[in-house]
């Protein structure tokens, strides 16, 4: 008989008709992926895909049969919300992703209120860039995920929790940026960039398309805190969310953080799952929960830029 693992390793492998991703995705190795596929095909009696040259191809029976697999996936899963849900609210296991310029400022507070709130849940974590962590969120290996807007895939449904003001990091030696930046005469040369993928990244590049001079520096980072020493070094400039303020600046006094005259260009940050009914409580009590940090996190922010600057004004809301 065939297993529901084995359905689902051939569901990620049609999705992304590549072994590494695949397996990636469903997280085991690339040769056990393959030995399942086979130990499928066997059971059935018939070949599903087509390998050439590294490449896959699903065969005529492979698209016939996948349907039918994915409504077995998608029944399995319901089933096993509505078991959850006879728990109450936030029990059972929880498999959330957030983006890399989120999950820093975010998790250090979530992880402990919901460990203490909600002593029946499992809590897992994921960071990854929003494209991962989307085709996760298909795959089933995610529940939800909390990304900036927007995402635009018609089986996703969505929460806003709270918009994310964007300010200008300087060196502190820099003092060509003057506070507060108008956006149409932002001096944007020498503009760190994170790597491709990265969301802030395209955020970046949006502010400043209307300025082709722009000298735009990619260096390959990761992550905001890289970025940042690049500036405290001289290296350039940096766009820094919000929500990133009272980490960084708590771990640095070497950088200026300018912001921007009204209007103030941000993002906005929300929940997106699955469409469907099930764990609509789970989401509704996550998201109020991610409000009531952002809006902590925003009382400390602004503190934080009024001893800097006492014009600045409340930045989450």
């Amino acid at each position: 008989m065939i297993t529901l693992k084995q359905m689902a390793y051939f569901e990620a492998l049609a999705r992304r008709l590549h072994f590494g991703q695949a397996a990636q995705d469903v997280h085991i190795s690339q040769p056990a992926l393959s030995a399942q596929i086979a130990e499928l095909e066997r059971r059935l009696g018939c070949v599903l895909i087509e390998r050439n040259r590294g490449a896959v191809v699903l065969t005529e029976i492979g698209r016939q049969l996948l349907p039918g697999f994915r409504r077995v996936l998608d029944e399995v899963r319901m089933i096993e919300e509505q078991a959850r849900q006879e728990y109450g609210v936030l029990s059972g296991t929880l498999k959330l992703g957030l983006i890399p310029t989120l999950a820093p400022y975010l998790l250090p507070a979530l992880a402990p209120i919901l460990t203490e709130r909600f002593p029946k849940l499992e809590f897992q974590v994921r960071e990854a860039v929003t494209e991962t962590l989307v085709q996760q969120l298909h795959a089933g290996s995610l529940d939800a995920i909390v990304a900036a807007l927007p995402i635009k895939e018609p089986w996703i449904a969505h929460t806003e929790l709270f918009a994310d003001p964007f300010y200008m990091v300087a060196s502190e030696n820099d003092d060509v940026l003057v506070s507060p930046l108008n956006q149409h005469r932002i001096a944007v040369d020498r503009l760190l960039l994170l790597e491709e993928g990265h969301c802030l990244r395209d955020q970046a590049l949006a502010l400043c398309e209307e300025r082709p001079a722009a000298n735009l520096v990619n260096y390959g980072a990761t992550s905001l805190t890289t970025l940042l020493q690049m500036v405290a070094n001289g290296m350039g400039r940096t766009l820094l969310p919000g929500i990133a303020v009272p980490a960084e600046s708590v771990k640095r006094g070497d950088i200026r953080i300018v912001e921007f005259a009204p209007p103030v260009p941000e993002r906005s940050i929300a929940l997106f799952h699955r469409r469907g009914p099930h764990r609509r409580a789970d989401f509704e009590a996550l998201s109020n929960l991610i409000r009531e940090i952002a809006r902590d996190i925003s009382r400390d922010a602004a503190q934080i830029l009024t001893e800097k600057n006492p014009h600045t004004e409340p930045m989450l809301r």
